[in-house]
């Protein structure tokens, strides 16, 4: 997790709250392209529509609403089937998601995209949704490791002390509170 904020250097809310969404296995693959993009790399958006709902994260589907958005804005699905859209993803049951495949298809056909285009849009709205995860949980933990990472920082002693405390019968834990105290100028007394 250091090594990954490091690399992308978060400067707003929204970056943490992406990087709690990537920081999973599955996700965790696109990290290193969300850091470069970021930080300036060139890319492209999967379909002209959808610029504005994956600007914020760098042309890189991240949230399950990102997918739900790019259904309706591509494909016309209505609000309600694109959650069933995000949900057959999730479950990856093949006769509903080769129906789904299907109405995306048509409908993105109807709007004007390629059958191909389409396609590969569909195909890779599939590989994101077995792992995407809702924006508004990814935002309550980021929200957490922010005010966590207040805390550290300008309240060391205490906040070391009552993770120690709150922790006190896992000496695994009290071992790595331990060491982390030193780096931060807190004196361990006995």
């Amino acid at each position: 997790m250091k090594d990954m904020l490091k690399q992308a250097r978060p400067d707003c809310f929204e970056d943490i709250i992406a990087l709690v969404a990537l920081y999973r296995p599955g996700p965790m693959d696109l990290i290193p392209e969300f850091c470069k993009r970021k930080h300036g790399a060139a890319f492209s958006y999967p379909h002209p529509a959808t610029k504005p709902i994956l600007q914020e994260t760098y042309g890189i589907m991240v949230y399950q609403e990102q997918v739900m958005q790019i259904a309706q804005v591509v494909a016309g699905y209505s609000l309600g089937s694109a959650d069933l859209l995000r949900r057959a993803m999730g479950k990856k049951k093949q006769e509903e998601m080769d129906a789904q495949r299907a109405m995306f298809i048509e409908g993105a056909t109807k709007m004007g995209t390629s059958e191909r285009q389409a396609t590969e849009l569909f195909n890779l709205m599939d590989k994101f949704a077995g792992y995407g995860f809702n924006k508004s949980h990814a935002a309550a933990y980021a929200l957490v490791a922010y005010q966590t990472a207040h805390l550290k920082t300008h309240y060391p002693a205490a906040f070391l002390a009552a993770t120690m405390s709150a922790d006190m019968n896992n000496t695994d834990n009290i071992h790595i509170f331990v060491e982390d105290c030193a780096p931060n100028k807190v004196e361990v007394l006995a």
